[in-house]
């Protein structure tokens, strides 16, 4: 991936959080599943309680623009019909660099201050 479409993919937290998840899984995870997932995080509830509007409002999102650029950008291959998202061997690259970004800059809130 050229350096541009690597900014593109991880600029995003839902692209990102999209990246880790598929990298976990060798056989892809479901839009369905994804939504769930990230709005739980949004959302900051356990994946039982994600309503449905929450997790419809993370749903149109990814389906209408973030899974298509993904796949575009060979991040990840989105197949618009089964709604399954498959890492591609960009996936795992991508995630390590959002994971070691992540733990260098994470400041924790009691911490930011100082």
């Amino acid at each position: 991936m050229s350096p541009e479409n690597v900014f593109q993919a991880v600029s995003n937290s839902r692209r990102r959080r999209v990246i880790l998840s598929v990298d976990r899984s060798e056989d892809g995870v479901d839009a369905n599943e994804l939504s769930v997932e990230i709005a739980s995080r949004e959302n900051a509830v356990d994946p039982s309680r994600v309503t449905g509007e929450q997790r419809s409002r993370v749903y149109v999102g990814l389906v209408q623009n973030h899974l298509d650029t993904l796949d575009d950008l060979g991040a990840a291959r989105y197949d618009s019909r089964s709604k399954l998202v498959k890492p591609t061997d960009a996936t795992a690259p991508l995630a390590r660099l959002i994971r070691e970004v992540t733990t260098e800059c994470y400041t924790p809130a009691e911490d930011a201050g100082e």
